[in-house]
Formats: C-alpha cells, structure tokens, sequence
C-alpha cells in the first residue's frame, strides 16, 4: 500500500482565522465537492507565505461562499488573505498507485474554482529504462 495525493484545492486564500473555535479548517462546500473532499476528512495545509505545514480536518463551509477559515490552535499559523495549498490523501494497492489522478481544483482570489482537472501522473510522463543487473 501506498499514500497517494487523492486531491489538492490549490492556492486558496484564507478569509477568516478562529482561533477560539475547537479546531479544523472551513472550507467552501463546493471546493470541497469539486475536489473530493468529505466533512471530517483529514486533510493537510501548507502556507505559501510563511511555509507552515500542519493537518487538520476539514468541515463544510456555505456553498459558493468562498469561506476558508482556520480555525483553533491552527490559526497561529496563518494570516486572513494567506495563500494556501490544501491537500488530501488516500490510501491504495501498489498497481492502483501507478496510475493514479489526483484531482487538481484551481481557484481566483475569491476562492472561486477556475479550474478542475486531474494530473497526469509523473510515472507516465517520466519512463527511464530500470538498469539490468549487467548494466550495473
């Protein structure tokens, strides 16, 4: 078994920090839905302006609202209006890792999707030639 990225809400701005709130992260329903993530889900958030990386789980925010909201001990570690990569994880058999897609959603600054697609798995666009043992 292998973790594979299963999906990532690429550069999302935070609209609000909470950090009197129990924890997680808010997030738009519909960025959730178009990137294939469930209500209390782990997920993990990587700050593009000051570098913090921490996990967390994620919780439905108003649909089409644009709210991405970190919330509780979380919050010390970003800003209103910081960049953020938001990522989710799965869990698969070998020979289903080879040729998995994540799912890519793109975003403007108001958090509204700009883009949805999948990548091409680096496997299949990187083929070296794996050495014989008479090579080496």
């Amino acid at each position: 078994m292998r973790t594979m990225m299963k999906s990532k809400i690429h550069r999302a701005k935070v609209t609000q920090v909470d950090l009197d709130y129990e924890g997680s992260i808010t997030i738009d329903r519909a960025l959730m839905e178009a990137s294939d993530i469930l209500p209390f889900e782990r997920v993990e958030v990587l700050n593009v302006n000051n570098g913090a990386r921490f996990s967390t789980y994620a919780i439905a925010g108003e649909a089409n609202s644009g709210i991405i909201g970190i919330n509780g001990a979380a919050a010390r570690l970003v800003a209103k209006g910081d960049i953020i990569l938001i990522l989710s994880y799965c869990q698969v058999p070998d020979d289903e890792a080879i040729s998995m897609t994540p799912s890519i959603v793109r975003v403007d600054s108001q958090n509204r999707i700009i883009d949805s697609s999948y990548m091409v798995p680096q496997w299949e666009r990187i083929q070296k030639p794996v050495a014989s043992r008479g090579d080496l």
